[in-house]
């Protein structure tokens, strides 16, 4: 009886989740020790001989185009950008190369590691970023990015509003 009672607890768990992925909720990840790994992996295998390096809280990120000589930003700055963000699988979930548009944010409202980051950047420069769950949108995600999720983002760089 107790087998029985735990396969339809998890049968339950299981249409409940593929029901919130189906309505454009990520699904729940938070008991999947394997994909919590994997997102683990995905920061583990970035190296220092492929030119990343660590910022505060564990940020990866890597100048892909650049010298960081431009311009720089500050977190109290307004600034414009291209960018993509995808998952550790490749998938994309945002990205304004995509829709040909490039986007302007004040830095002090991105996540945290978008305010690590771009401060290094010169106007002009390209990065990547990999991005620790804690420095992204934490444990409890947002819209489709599940709670947990590293992320991977390319920034470049564009412009920094007069203040």
């Amino acid at each position: 009886m107790r087998f029985v009672t735990l396969l339809a607890a998890a049968g339950a768990a299981a249409l409940s989740s593929h029901a919130a992925a189906q309505d454009g909720q990520p699904a729940d990840r938070s008991e999947d020790v394997a994909w919590h790994n994997q997102q683990q992996a995905a920061l583990a295998m970035r190296s220092y001989k492929d030119g990343w390096s660590y910022l505060d809280g564990g940020l990866l990120w890597r100048r892909v185009k650049g010298t960081g000589q431009g311009p720089k930003p500050r977190v109290a700055d307004t600034v414009t950008v291209h960018y993509a963000g995808r998952f550790t699988d490749g998938t994309s979930f945002d990205s304004s190369f995509d829709r040909g548009q490039p986007a302007t944010f004040p830095l002090r409202r991105l996540i945290k590691a978008w305010q690590l980051a771009i401060p290094e950047m010169g106007v002009g420069d390209t990065i990547e970023i990999a991005v620790p769950s804690d420095l992204g949108y934490g444990p409890f995600g947002k819209g489709a990015i599940p709670g947990g999720a590293t992320l991977l983002f390319t920034i470049e760089l564009l412009g920094i509003a007069e203040s």
